[in-house]
């Protein structure tokens, strides 16, 4: 049998695009571009990392998750065939697999990214300087109207807020911009304006992540009503060296003592409309309640559950050994949460005993599910998505989960469904082996006749 002469796929524009900048875009862009073929990762916030940024330390094993993903992140910003595009949306996706015509809206940064040097003088003279309630630690924390979203950011360079910065709500901030004044290499442009941009892919990987369930939709829990009652997510910043607190479980300049977890926030309830389970809140409880255990070891801990569900690998014995630092397991979660005095007031039914309680604690912390993220509705019309009925991205075929309808749409991590870092990485190379199968069609081969 002989070989015919080697061609290439003409149909086949040898570029990913991937969507989204978490620990699932991060790794699926590494994945493809370690294997030749360019990408263009896409992110709407000014930096990459995503949720696990925020985290302090990951479960069972309790690595630190700046630790994990650090070096990760710097990867991805380094790499020859990645070209990152931060503060940026896709708007539009034309095509079909091998020739997707992309349009990607770049906000403006009002940052030179080629003069800035993260030199932190602009943050340190900005007039709004440590006033403004910082997102990646959920309020706890204060930055100023220009700032880096965190220490470990990639790309390290600063983003100035238009919803806060005087010169670009105003017009005018004093006489003269003082963060302008301060930097020395004349990064701050604040003439910079939004443009969109086109480009061609052959494949494209959705990695666009999730949102925290809103536990003030579960008004019986004293959420945004007490400031001793925080989400988990909230919690994680709260206990983070990196976080507002350097570490320290505090509460207006007081030590925790008593701490009541609550399960299930936002999971598996009908009365919100999510009867799925998000499947890390039952371990990402049991870590933290650890942590406080750690850090705190004379605290009182109650964690209120409805089933635990620790089904991955070491989790059952991480389970076993928290159990063992005598954190009290208490089966019913609560039906009120209320203040007495100064105290919190947390009011349940034990399902187990089969009796009512009442216990007092200085901190509640809400084990707050996984939810669609807020534009997946959006993002699903944009590029021909079906939703399943919890709202996420629908997979082609239960024994697909990385594939979708549409041909040459993938699908990483949480935007298909709630699930660990473990799962989201194993999902997102097994996008980027789907993406690469395309990809390879647009190289020189042979082919038998």
């Amino acid at each position: 049998m002989a070989l015919a002469a080697r061609k290439i796929e003409p149909h086949m524009v040898p570029v990913a695009l991937v969507i989204g900048g978490g620990i699932a875009g991060m790794q699926a862009s590494l994945d493809i571009a370690d294997k030749g073929f360019k990408v263009v990762l896409v992110e709407r916030e000014p930096t990459i990392g995503g949720h696990m940024a925020q985290l302090d330390k990951t479960f069972p094993t309790l690595d630190c998750s700046s630790c994990i993903l650090t070096p990760k992140m710097v990867e991805v910003g380094a790499h020859p065939k990645i070209e990152l595009m931060t503060c940026s949306e896709v708007t539009d996706v034309q095509g079909e697999v091998g020739d997707f015509r992309v349009s990607i809206r770049k906000n403006p940064r009002y940052v030179d990214l080629n003069k800035c040097t993260g030199c932190n003088l602009c943050a340190e003279a900005c007039v709004q300087r440590n006033r403004i309630p910082s997102e990646f630690d959920m309020g706890i924390g204060k930055r100023s109207a220009i700032y880096i979203p965190f220490p470990q950011a990639v790309p390290q360079k600063y983003v100035i807020d238009p919803n806060c910065c005087f010169m670009l709500t105003k017009g005018k901030c004093g006489k003269e911009p003082k963060c302008q004044k301060a930097c020395g290499t004349n990064a701050i442009d604040f003439k910079q304006k939004e443009e969109t941009i086109t480009l061609q892919a052959g494949v494209i990987v959705v990695a666009t992540g999730y949102d925290h369930f809103d536990a003030g939709l579960k008004p019986e829990y004293g959420y945004e009503r007490y400031e001793n009652v925080l989400s988990g997510i909230e919690f994680e910043r709260l206990c983070s060296a990196s976080g507002p607190t350097k570490g320290t479980i505090e509460i207006n300049g007081k030590e925790v003592k008593r701490v009541v977890f609550v399960q299930c926030v936002g999971s598996r309830d009908k009365t919100v409309g999510n009867e799925y389970c998000s499947r890390v809140c039952c371990m990402y409880t049991i870590k933290q309640a650890h942590l406080i255990h750690e850090k705190i070891p004379d605290a009182k801990i109650t964690i209120c559950y409805m089933d635990v569900r620790a089904f991955g690998k070491g989790y059952e014995e991480f389970y076993d050994r928290v159990q063992r630092e005598k954190v009290v397991f208490r089966r019913g979660n609560p039906s009120e949460i209320y203040k007495q005095g100064e105290t919190l007031m947390v009011r349940g039914e034990d399902t187990l005993l089969g009796e009512s309680y009442e216990e007092e604690a200085d901190l509640v912390v809400l084990a707050t599910g996984l939810v669609p993220r807020d534009d997946t509705q959006q993002v699903g019309k944009m590029l021909g998505l079906p939703h399943s009925s919890e709202g996420f991205f629908k997979e082609f075929e239960t024994k697909e989960t990385v594939a979708t309808s549409r041909e040459g749409i993938f699908l990483a991590g949480c935007c298909q469904s709630p699930k660990d870092i473990p799962d989201t990485v194993a999902q997102a190379s097994g996008a980027a082996a789907m993406a690469c199968i395309h990809l390879a069609k647009a190289r020189t081969r042979g082919t038998e006749s």
